[in-house]
């Protein structure tokens, strides 16, 4: 853990549905209260895979992704998360090993939370958010599951790129500008396809003119064509 940070991070309010948005003020005082801030740089492991832990993380700047590796060693990429995300809650509530790895796709912040379940007996609505958050996480491992075996790697990229301009997205020269701090390998493994055929779907949609992409970021041109070829 790096015990400064050098960078700013990008992103730095709670996204909507997240879980630091939904706390009211006071209730999040007390979770702030109740923890401490921590800072890593880019490219740093705040969780690993397999870790027996009993610590929380609430991002509150910066984005990361949460991976986990295949028996052969390949990378699947779960999620990207932004600030307001609740992080290891799993492995807290029921005593297992983490199930996933979250590394810092750019310099994040957040507050580490030990003991969270005290925390929750504490705060009775707290618990109630929790419960509604992790199953729409749930749902939203379903839908992506169903998405592997209904569509195309294209159909999949274009996908996960409107759910990043929708969440990240800026204007910007009459579209919307994506800072994708994703390489292409980690998008294939957000996508359940290899390096090259992402490159060919990013090409396809390049293409047809809904998207213009540069290093490590993307131009949306078209969000409503982009919708359409995700479906």
């Amino acid at each position: 853990m790096a015990p400064h940070r050098r960078e700013v991070p990008v992103s730095t309010s709670s996204e909507p549905g997240e879980f630091l948005a939904l706390l009211t003020p006071d209730e999040a005082a007390a979770l702030r209260a109740a923890g401490r801030v921590r800072r890593w740089d880019r490219g740093a492991t705040l969780m690993t895979e397999g870790d027996v832990s009993d610590w929380v993380l609430v991002l509150t700047a910066g984005r990361v992704k949460v991976s986990s590796h295949t028996a052969s060693g390949t990378e699947v990429v779960l999620a990207v998360r932004g600030p307001g995300a609740l992080l290891g809650e799993f492995s807290v509530i029921d005593g297992l090993p983490r199930s996933a790895t979250v590394t810092a796709l750019e310099p994040v912040e957040g507050i580490a939370l030990r003991d969270f379940t005290a925390f929750l007996q504490q705060h009775g609505r707290i618990a109630v958010l929790l419960l509604q958050m992790v199953t729409s996480r749930v749902r939203d491992a379903d839908r992506k599951r169903i998405e592997y075996g209904a569509f195309d790697t294209t159909g999949r990229v274009a996908t996960r790129l409107v759910e990043l301009a929708e969440r990240y997205g800026k204007p910007a020269n009459g579209g919307i500008r994506v800072e994708l701090p994703l390489s292409q390998d980690e998008l294939a493994g957000w996508t359940g396809a290899s390096r090259e055929a992402v490159s060919k779907a990013l090409r396809s949609l390049r293409d047809r003119g809904l998207i213009a992409t540069g290093r490590r970021r993307v131009i949306v041109h078209d969000l409503d064509g982009l919708r359409r070829r995700a479906r």
